[in-house]
């Protein structure tokens, strides 16, 4: 099993910057992706970046610019770097792990950004 814990949310003025962290733990060999989804009152979870033990990344278009998502490897950690964070970012942010041979990932408890003046 992986156990997955997020930190790094809080409550930020439009045009500001967060960092996300999540750390996972227990079998975390053969992770071969982590990344983010997010998920805002009314609306379905969506992702929002991903990264490979490779380093390629992929993004939502709309952060594309704004966020950027890294990784340890050995350590099983990523983060996630948001700048220029806008009202329509605010949502739980969920980190998900996968390993090579699950056929699904797991997931984070979530934290709350909140993008509010």
């Amino acid at each position: 099993q992986v156990q997955l814990v997020e930190s790094g949310g809080g409550l930020v003025h439009p045009g500001g910057s967060l960092r996300l962290s999540c750390a996972a733990s227990g079998s975390i060999f053969s992770i071969t992706s982590m990344g983010w989804y997010r998920q805002a009152p009314g609306n379905e979870r969506e992702l929002v970046a991903t990264i490979t033990t490779s380093g390629d990344t992929n993004y939502a278009d709309s952060v594309k610019g704004r966020f950027t998502i890294s990784r340890d490897n050995a350590k099983g950690t990523t983060n996630l770097q948001m700048n220029s964070l806008k009202s329509e970012d605010t949502a739980v942010y969920y980190c998900y792990a996968k390993r090579a041979y699950d056929r699904k990932p797991y997931w984070g408890q979530g934290t709350r950004v909140s993008v509010s003046s």
